[in-house]
């Protein structure tokens, strides 16, 4: 499985979870690379919505529609977890958002997730 078939079931099981309001998402009819996911975002979701919160400015995480929140969540854990490049993971978080949520929802999770990025390359860089 792509990984952007992989995010968009991760999507969908962190949605139904965050609109019912449950503690623990279903994961049992999507792909095992979706599930991993789903669960790490999900696992994190307190310490992500912080970073979410930090990085924009004006937006209130609970404020946020339902899908722009779970998909900063996958783009946020991807890049503090993974090592996959940054612009793919900002590239697909938009094209996520573009495709499941509002017109003006691709250039909201590009500017967050690139304010993210830049503390994330801030923060390694001072590691260093």
């Amino acid at each position: 499985m792509k990984h952007t078939e992989a995010r968009e079931e991760a999507l969908g099981a962190l949605y139904g979870a965050d609109t019912r309001g449950l503690d623990v998402i279903d994961i049992t009819k999507i792909s095992l690379r979706a599930a991993e996911l789903a669960e790490g975002a999900w696992d994190r979701r307190e310490e992500i919505d912080g970073v979410i919160s930090h990085a924009s400015s004006h937006w209130r995480i609970e404020r946020m529609p339902v899908v722009d929140r779970n998909i900063l969540r996958i783009g946020v854990y991807e890049l503090t977890q993974s090592d996959l490049p940054v612009g793919i993971v900002i590239s697909e978080a938009v094209e996520l958002a573009k495709k499941y949520s509002t017109a003006k929802s691709g250039a909201f999770v590009n500017g967050v997730l690139s304010a993210v990025a830049d503390t994330v390359e801030d923060s390694e860089s001072a590691e260093m």
